[in-house]
């Protein structure tokens, strides 16, 4: 699987301005999600780190992405600690993500040049992050936090790039205001990789909102 440079990675966040998310612990349904998000126009996807399987979901995932959707640009989240990290870059992760301000992840990543979006929740955790190499951080919990808070630290601070995860869904309402509040991009799971869709094995419909939210977001970068 083909790894990608922290610009690329940071170049496809602002031309798509999406991130999908998802973890099961079945390779099969990951590789299914995957493709499904990969057909619907998405060119990220993060793998969260959720499960004791978990690198060898991922480990299948990059075998099958190599094939099947190989423009896709593949990360994993919810790293908690450097050893975790180091694990997937090894695997050849392009980007990690993780739900915290960790100074070791940091470490590893940037010694390898991988990109890397720590889990930021106060204007001092995004300045330490950006001292530490951060292009863009992650805001979370975002459903807690708001667009309002977006909105307030690029006030001050204009080159900050964010990106909001947790309480981002697909309607066209939500995604304007964190678009509007100044959101480089997205990450989104649950809402938009649905327990119903997953149950009935209705990967279209999962591709059909992934155009659907896709359109939405490049008609509001447009703006």
């Amino acid at each position: 699987m083909k790894r990608h440079s922290r610009y690329n990675v940071l170049k496809t966040m602002e031309e798509t301005g999406f991130v999908p998310l998802f973890y099961n612990a079945d390779p099969k349904l990951v590789q299914n999600v995957v493709k499904a998000c990969y057909d619907g126009g998405a060119r990220l996807f993060e793998f969260t780190h959720r499960g004791q399987n978990a690198e060898n979901v991922f480990a299948e995932l990059v075998t099958f992405c190599e094939t099947e959707c190989p423009e896709m640009i593949l990360g994993v989240g919810s790293v908690t600690d450097a050893a975790t990290a180091s694990a997937f870059i090894n695997m050849g992760v392009s980007f990690v993500v993780t739900p915290a301000m960790r100074e070791d992840i940091a470490i590893v990543c940037n010694r390898k040049k991988i990109f890397w979006s720590p889990g930021c929740g106060s204007v001092t955790e995004i300045n330490r992050a950006e001292e530490l190499g951060c292009d863009v951080v992650k805001l979370f919990p975002a459903d807690v936090l708001g667009p309002g808070f977006i909105k307030a630290v690029k006030g001050p601070q204009p080159w900050t790039s964010i990106m909001p995860t947790g309480g981002v869904d697909t309607s066209r309402e939500n995604l304007t205001s964190w678009f509007e509040a100044g959101a480089i991009c997205v990450g989104m799971g649950s809402k938009l990789i649905d327990k119903e869709s997953l149950s009935k094995g209705d990967f279209n419909a999962i591709t059909q909102k992934v155009k659907d939210v896709l359109k939405i977001i490049q008609e509001l970068k447009s703006v």
